[in-house]
């Protein structure tokens, strides 16, 4: 595997809050919840995994966020589970930390939720590291140009085993400048 240890320092079990959204980490408990906010067909048509969207493929996926660990789970203002993303560390990025892993639900695409919730994410990995690092399936199009939007440049792609067999990926990468950038352009 391509994994590694999340770096000393670094907490992914902070909560993380704005008026928007919160983020806490993911628990078993979450898996009602997360399991009907996943259930919708159209979250997943990008994705390598395109049934995940069926219960029984979600809970092999649920063990795997719970079990890696990292994993947040996402709620909107009103509380409402809407998604999950999740903190990790490859070897193919030694000075960073990945985030990934992240899905949400529909009425949430093509808004400020990824990008609030990225901007969450980002501000505490870059309290740790000098770099923030996005593995993409090459297929999702759509998490491509989100993350571009972040400010996130394309590196290469790579074939990489992070925690679901191997697979390839789309690198991206983002350092605290070009951040600082981008979030100065959204303020």
């Amino acid at each position: 595997m391509d994994v590694r240890a999340l770096p000393d320092g670094f907490d992914p079990t902070v909560p993380l809050n704005s008026d928007a959204l919160s983020l806490r980490p993911l628990q078993a408990e979450d898996r009602t919840a997360l399991t009907e906010a996943a259930a919708d067909p159209a979250i997943w048509a990008g994705h390598p995994s395109t049934d995940r969207w069926q219960a029984e493929v979600f809970a092999g996926y649920f063990d795997f966020l719970l079990e890696a660990g990292g994993a947040v789970v996402v709620r909107d203002g009103a509380a409402r589970v809407i998604g999950a993303s999740r903190y990790y560390a490859s070897s193919d990025a030694p000075d960073g930390i990945g985030i990934g892993f992240t899905f949400l639900v529909c009425d949430h695409w093509g808004g400020a939720t990824n990008f609030e919730m990225k901007h969450l994410m980002l501000g505490h990995v870059f309290a740790s590291v000098p770099e923030a690092w996005f593995h993409i399936a090459p297929t999702n199009i759509r998490s491509r140009k989100a993350t571009a939007k972040l400010g996130a440049e394309r590196v290469e792609d790579r074939r990489l085993d992070l925690g679901t067999g191997p697979a390839d990926w789309v690198r991206m990468r983002l350092n605290r400048a070009r951040r600082t950038e981008v979030s100065a352009r959204h303020s």
